[in-house]
């Protein structure tokens, strides 16, 4: 995955869709805490910071929040500046409210 080599990562948090064996052993090869529950036919479920995967729902919701202005969503900026500043000011409304 071209987005794990770039940055530098304390934790990669995902949902169960992300839990591969191949994936996990990379993240623990670049010292990354992997914090993705284990799909129900796992053999051996991993422990995971149960701290850290509470904070994917927020993210979860602020997207669902953000895919509510749909042009947002479904971009029908064509300039990548008018996209970034539409998002931009959708973000501070919705942290206004």
């Amino acid at each position: 995955m071209p987005l794990l080599d770039e940055g530098d990562l304390e934790a990669f948090i995902a949902d169960k869709a992300y839990d591969a064996d191949p994936l996990i052993e990379k993240l623990e090869e670049r010292k990354i805490t992997p914090v993705i529950s284990s799909k129900k036919n796992r053999r051996n479920p991993r422990k995971i910071l149960f701290l850290l995967y509470k904070k994917r729902n927020i993210i979860e919701r602020f997207f669902t929040r953000l895919k509510q202005f749909r042009d947002t969503a479904t971009r029908y900026d064509k300039l990548k500046s008018a996209f970034i500043a539409v998002v931009q000011l959708v973000v501070v409304g919705i942290a206004i409210n």
